[in-house]
């Protein structure tokens, strides 16, 4: 705080025993002792204070990055590491089935006419006679 030497010191004891004189000389310096007393333990109380905040917001902080430890999602985090890209997750998904696509009209077969209820079905192959030609 304030550096005197122990010239200074001596200068102002003299000047102090001149100009307050002997008779008060230790009531002064009583008086100036209690002073100085109450000046350092406000000055140790304020330091106090400061390491107190101190430790207060490091332990804030330190409770934060608990926090954030705690709340990882572990297996989001082994998954991203091991498969950034999602390729892996890809390829061991099943494949998805598409639903069949409908055939296309044949148009070199011909159509057959709709049948009649009453009528026997026309038979599309000839019959053979028993003859050779």
């Amino acid at each position: 705080m304030f550096d005197f030497a122990w010239s200074e010191l001596a200068v102002i004891a003299v000047v102090a025993l001149v100009v307050i004189g002997p008779k008060d000389l230790p009531r002064v310096m009583r008086t100036v002792g209690i002073w100085v007393g109450k000046a350092r333990a406000i000055a140790r109380e304020f330091q106090g204070s400061l390491d107190q905040m101190m430790r207060e917001a490091e332990l804030e902080e330190m409770r934060k990055q608990v926090e954030q430890a705690t709340n990882v999602n572990l297996a989001h985090e082994i998954e991203r590491t091991i498969d950034p890209a999602g390729e892996l997750q890809k390829s061991l998904d099943e494949p998805t089935l598409s639903p069949p696509a409908a055939p296309a009209p044949e148009a070199s077969a011909p159509a057959l006419p709709p049948a009649q209820p009453d009528a026997p079905a026309p038979s599309p192959v000839p019959a053979k006679s028993g003859t050779h030609d």
